[in-house]
């Protein structure tokens, strides 16, 4: 097991990527505090049948109150804080729109859960890591960063943001030696991708290993920068989506 006693926490774990996160960490050996401000009972259910171990505590990312709460809840509960998967995000329901169609309270939601969500969850766990001295996080971008996404401004500019955030707080963790690194998946049958597109109907043409991206294809990538393996890589976004994007 890589991550063998190792504490995380995941954001957005009550369904989808954040999940499918939470499950591989725990196979893995990791602890697992799982946030959401859904239902997270069923992730919690599922690592306890592994022989794994989770609690939860309902959050709002954008809260810097409930992120101080989810540092100490975690510390309280589990000692300390090694991992924090950034993976919470507005997706759901969201509906393609021309760019000057998109309502301006639905555009500051999203940047607020979107990109202000992952800076205020870090600068919850840094003061934990840095007391550690080493701390693994995991920011999810997308590939739309990349590529657009006709009537998803709102959301692409989001994706940008966090590989912004990123870059920057590479910069300053980076002497803490905690690492900060983005993954950026494809279009990804989860039920978030089918509530806003029939997944049947993705066009794979473009993509190299001609198939739909699964839950699945992402938690190497999950495990290998959680995981001591990629100590000396930080900043970085890792695209894992079938080679549809190439840089």
């Amino acid at each position: 097991m890589k991550l063998k006693d190792r504490v995380a926490i995941v954001t957005g774990a009550a369904r989808g990527l954040g999940r499918a996160f939470s499950l591989a960490l725990a196979k893995e050996g990791a602890k697992i505090m799982a946030v959401d401000i859904a239902d997270f009972s069923d992730t919690i259910k599922e690592i306890e049948s592994l022989g794994g171990t989770a609690k939860g505590l309902r959050v709002d990312v954008s809260s810097e109150k409930d992120t101080l709460k989810m540092a100490e809840e975690t510390i309280g509960a589990f000692g300390r804080i090694d991992i924090l998967v950034n993976n919470a995000a507005i997706i759901y329901n969201l509906v393609r729109k021309p760019f000057y169609e998109i309502d301006p309270d639905l555009w500051d939601k999203v940047m607020t859960v979107n990109v202000k969500g992952p800076w205020l969850c870090t600068k919850a766990v840094f003061p934990h890591m840095k007391a550690q001295k080493k701390g693994k996080i995991v920011n999810l971008s997308s590939e739309t960063f990349f590529t657009g996404s006709n009537g998803f401004v709102h959301y692409v500019a989001s994706k940008g943001g966090v590989v912004g955030l990123t870059r920057a707080l590479a910069v300053e963790l980076g002497p803490h030696n905690i690492t900060i690194n983005a993954i950026a998946p494809g279009f990804t049958d989860t039920e978030a991708s089918r509530s806003i597109a029939d997944v049947t109907k993705y066009d794979i043409s473009r993509t190299p290993l001609n198939r739909l991206q699964q839950p699945k294809d992402l938690l190497g990538a999950l495990i290998f920068l959680a995981s001591d393996d990629s100590d000396f890589i930080t900043g970085q976004v890792l695209l894992v989506d079938g080679g549809r994007v190439m840089h």
